[in-house]
């Protein structure tokens, strides 16, 4: 069923193609028309009951052979010859159709033709041309009458309307032949299809748990951020239950730096990471977010910041982190640049100046989430994930294949990282592989003015993200004997 939900629409094209092939075969089609006419098989013997009995047996026996002798040129010539035909006797065969019920000593003959009185005709001439042929054949050759009488008892009639083409059968065929083909098609389309579409896809690889499902925006290609979509959004709506389903499976608080990777470049991974910082920050926890892709770094792009400096600078002792913190928006979220792109990524990353660097992140704040690199064009990501205290895996829907992500997860596992779970990226809003349901919203709401809509969502989002995670937070990353902990003089102090 999940198959056929996929590739309905195919599924219909395929049913609405045969039934359109079957309609124009049958209007192209040029009709046919058949005559039927029936003949008595009889022995000619007026002898005892017992005599009459192996007559009737006699001539049971013999109606197969005559059966057979209606398609014979015996037959058919002198019927070419009365109705003056232009034809021969093997093309008039394959539209002269005899047969016999079983038990019986009755012939039936019938006859196909593309005119109504010539069928009719032919068939009669069939009929008449049989009784001779057997008289014939049957006749003593010392002379005498023939043992047998064949006696036609439905003479032909001219049919009044075509038995061919029939064309609700034909588009009950054709309708039938295209939902095969289309299921065919579907079955044979998934078996060959490797892409991880949904979570069903997901478990056939691992059995990690799933931490959430983001549908695919399109309005998100120029606005990824959080902060930029209404706050009743479902998009919006997805990042807050990542946030709590990431809680839940941080419930111990041993991971406070989460690291967020993909496969694959074009995952989603950096506006994952991104969002998932913003939204941990609208919770009221101290975020920074590091962008330690030091290869193709987007997060300053998202955020609009400068990238000049940050954790290559930091790395290479060119200056303090506490100096290339750059807060953003109006919550407790600190970002780290990715800074110049260096020329041995892996090396900068897999250094103990980087995990240095990520217990005192740890120790200043109460999350630190690291965008890095996809895992398989690059070993940074792997070389990372053993710094810090979670790897959390973006999948893109329909863009990555199963046997990647078999890869990608064997590399995290080879290394000893721990994978506190996975999240569907770029998910369809409907149908069999859409993670989560969403909910609908008042006309009002949707026409509130967009400053006014923009500063009261801000609000009642800080609102309900404090109501719902503010005791959970606590209990995790704010407890008593573990204080978060800031830089000496540095801006989150002075903050």
């Amino acid at each position: 069923m999940r198959i056929l939900r996929r590739s309905w629409i195919m599924v219909v094209a395929a049913t609405m193609a045969g039934l359109l092939v079957a309609g124009a075969t049958s209007i192209l089609s040029k009709p046919t028309y058949t005559s039927e006419t029936q003949l008595f098989v009889a022995i000619q013997n007026s002898g005892s009951v017992q005599e009459m009995q192996q007559g009737n047996s006699f001539s049971q026996a013999r109606v197969q052979s005559y059966v057979k002798t209606v398609n014979t040129p015996v037959v058919l010539d002198p019927v070419i010859i009365a109705l003056g035909l232009n034809t021969t006797a093997g093309a008039l065969a394959s539209n002269v159709r005899a047969s016999t019920d079983l038990n019986t000593v009755l012939i039936n003959i019938s006859v196909n033709d593309t005119s109504p009185v010539q069928a009719a005709a032919i068939a009669q001439a069939v009929a008449n041309s049989l009784v001779k042929a057997v008289d014939g054949l049957e006749r003593p050759k010392t002379g005498g009458t023939s043992p047998v009488s064949l006696s036609i008892i439905t003479p032909a009639t001219v049919p009044g309307s075509p038995s061919a083409p029939n064309t609700r059968m034909n588009l009950l065929l054709g309708a039938f032949l295209g939902l095969g083909t289309g299921i065919g098609i579907a079955i044979l389309r998934f078996s060959l299809d490797n892409r991880v579409r949904g979570e069903a896809d997901v478990r056939l690889v691992t059995d990690a748990p799933i931490l959430g499902g983001i549908s695919f925006d399109q309005a998100a290609t120029r606005k990824p951020l959080l902060t930029q979509t209404p706050a009743q959004s479902p998009r919006a709506e997805s990042f807050r239950q990542l946030r709590t389903n990431l809680q839940f499976a941080n419930v111990t608080g041993q991971a406070k730096t989460v690291l967020v990777t993909s496969s694959v470049p074009g995952e989603g991974n950096s506006t994952t990471a991104t969002n998932l910082a913003i939204a941990l920050a609208q919770a009221g926890q101290t975020v920074c977010l590091v962008d330690a892709d030091l290869r193709r770094p987007m997060v300053n792009e998202y955020l609009g910041l400068d990238r000049s400096i940050g954790l290559t600078t930091a790395l290479v002792g060119s200056s303090d982190v506490n100096d290339l913190l750059q807060p953003w928006g109006d919550e407790n979220l600190f970002v780290l640049a990715s800074g110049q792109i260096p020329p041995n990524p892996s090396e900068l990353l897999g250094s103990d100046e980087m995990k240095h660097l990520i217990l005192r992140l740890e120790h200043a704040f109460d999350t630190v989430v690291v965008d890095a690199p996809p895992l398989l064009p690059v070993t940074d990501a792997a070389v990372l994930s053993q710094h810090v205290g979670g790897v959390i895996v973006v999948i893109g829907s329909q863009k990555l294949k199963r046997q990647d992500l078999e890869k990608s997860l064997s590399a995290l596992q080879m290394v000893g990282s721990n994978l506190l779970g996975v999240v569907l990226n770029r998910l369809p809003a409907r149908g069999p592989d859409a993670y989560s349901y969403s909910y609908s919203y008042s006309s009002q709401e949707v026409r509130t003015p967009p400053r006014a809509a923009a500063k009261s969502n801000r609000t009642a989002s800080r609102t309900e993200d404090h109501q719902r995670d503010d005791d959970f937070s606590k209990m995790i990353l704010n407890s008593p004997e573990q204080p978060p902990k800031v830089f000496p003089g540095s801006r989150l102090d002075s903050n």
